[in-house]
């Protein structure tokens, strides 16, 4: 659309953003726009590869452990401030710092002494970066990390203006108090509606960027969003409605995307406390109970692929494993739930009695139907459907105070097994479940030490093991991801990440001639 001689890109967002502070964000729907307001030392291209970005080129020394970065000459930050080494050092103190209060810090434990200092042994100014000059940066890690590059795509790695933070707080993140060095800036955050996101002339690549203005709409209702795109008031979407999969398929061919995801859709079980603490037999019972392929084949309908493990297909350099039950019949499935039903304590005549709690979003209540009446048939479970809003969700998920069964995904935030896999690290902040295995720890932290791929590999698939043994968590179905797209919407590329920056995007609208115009 274009306004006042601007391009605008209207985005559908999912959930109101929680924080665009890069260091506290948690969702997709944060992350989304954060990956345009800054940029962090590496970046990817519209495939999803890795590109360079703040930083023009890198050097790993030969045992792996440290990494030299040296920073574009001219990047500025969006106030005209040039972008140093020192911001670097800076913001990645601050997200490992446990004052910041990032749920993220883990995802920075390969850096030597992140772990220490997020534990607040030590303090923060020990953590392995290094400014070597203004434009040259030194990363030492404790050990050899084969993803490290990938994982410095992540907004917990952005940087973030020291002034700005040390002068607003908290308020940092708000429109004329934020200061970035991403594409765009921010220019209006409309809580409920909007966030506007305008282009930023001092971005080093800005003669490359096409659209003027981004608006990001927060839109919990599904439905709701596909009638404003329908209506032509947005420009793509974030997802379809399950319910009106069918009918955009059939219309809407041309205009319909589905693609692979790196991320798992499950059920999270509060294992702090009952019914799930200790017991689990009624784990793998409700496990047991659920047929994921009527999910799959008569709910999502989107080509999401049942999903019996945690890791996902098309991870790179791993091969995904499975529950012991995966294969078998769903009368000898049903049969096993049942016994370990009992074996729990409940029966028809002392049945459990759960809560399902799940965010805003008609697509998790129809699966949270789904799911209860499953459980229901094969074992008489009542359950309760809990809605909450986005924000109070997540809070109830930390805090594990109310939560018993929660629906979530996970979303690589890097293509490698180990950003599965950290999620139920006993001492990863995002760790809804508050599960804690010593041993699945110890897999973790040898897998993160390894510098052999083979072996590293087989560490890993051993904790998944452990893992779904353990049914800390009731893996529901692979990720397809699906949206709607205007077909005037150019340099859009499907990838596994579901990255999308909004720099690599332009608009084509037809002229009446014929001819095209940005």
């Amino acid at each position: 659309m274009t306004v006042a001689g601007e391009t605008v890109l209207r985005k559908g967002n999912g959930a109101e953003p929680q924080t665009l502070d890069p260091h506290r964000a948690q969702g997709v729907p944060e992350a989304n726009i954060l990956r345009d307001l800054y940029e962090g030392l590496i970046s990817e291209n519209p495939d999803g590869t890795l590109a360079p970005g703040a930083a023009t080129r890198w050097e790993i020394s030969a045992d792996g452990r440290i990494y030299t970065f040296y920073l574009r000459k001219y990047a500025r930050w969006s106030n005209g401030a040039p972008l140093t080494a020192e911001d670097f050092v800076y913001s990645l103190r601050r997200g490992v710092d446990p004052a910041t209060g990032s749920s993220y810090a883990a995802i920075l434990s390969p850096i030597l002494h992140a772990a220490a200092i997020i534990e607040g042994e030590v303090k923060p100014e020990s953590l392995g970066v290094q400014a070597i000059d203004s434009h040259e940066l030194k990363i030492t890690l404790k050990s050899p990390t084969r993803y490290f590059l990938g994982l410095l795509t992540h907004t917990t790695t952005y940087p973030v203006y020291r002034p700005s933070v040390e002068r607003f707080g908290a308020a940092f993140t708000q429109p004329g108090n934020n200061v970035s060095n991403g594409a765009y800036t921010l220019d209006e955050w409309v809580v409920a509606s909007h966030v506007t996101l305008r282009r930023n002339p001092r971005y080093w690549d800005d003669a490359s960027t096409r659209i003027d203005i981004v608006k990001f709409y927060g839109i919990d209702d599904q439905e709701a969003e596909l009638r404003r795109y329908r209506a032509g008031e947005l420009d793509l979407t974030s997802t379809v409605p399950l319910g009106q999969l069918e009918w955009v398929r059939e219309h809407l061919r041309d205009e319909y995307r589905a693609a692979p995801y790196l991320g798992t859709y499950y059920y999270g079980l509060n294992l702090t406390r009952s019914p799930f603490k200790n017991n689990r037999a009624l784990r793998k019972a409700l496990s047991l109970a659920i047929d994921r392929g009527i999910l799959v084949e008569k709910v999502t309908r989107g080509g999401e692929l049942a999903a019996y493990g945690w890791v996902p297909p098309g991870i790179a350099n791993y091969s995904g494993q499975a529950l012991a039950y995966a294969e078998w019949s769903r009368s000898r499935q049903i049969k096993l739930a049942r016994r370990l039903y009992r074996m729990a304590g409940y029966s028809r005549a002392r049945p459990l009695r759960l809560e399902i709690r799940y965010n805003t979003s008609d697509a998790h209540e129809t699966i949270a139907v789904v799911i209860a009446s499953q459980w229901r048939e094969v074992l008489g479970v009542h359950t309760t459907l809990v809605n909450e809003e986005w924000k109070v969700f997540l809070q109830n998920v930390q805090r594990r105070r109310v939560t018993q069964v929660y629906r979530a995904a996970w979303i690589g935030d890097y293509n490698d097994a180990y950003t599965f896999a950290e999620l139920l690290h006993s001492r990863f902040g995002l760790n809804g479940t508050g599960y804690a295995n010593p041993r699945y720890d110890r897999l973790l932290s040898q897998a993160a030490g390894e510098g052999d791929q083979q072996q590293r590999r087989t560490l890993l698939q051993q904790a998944e093991r452990v893992l779904l043994a353990d049914h800390a968590l009731i893996p529901l179905y692979f990720y397809v991801n699906k949206r709607l797209l205007k077909p005037y919407i150019k340099g859009y590329r499907d990838n596994v990440m579901d990255h999308h920056y909004t720099k690599n995007l332009r608009i084509e609208v037809p002229t009446r001639t014929g001819a095209r115009r940005d």
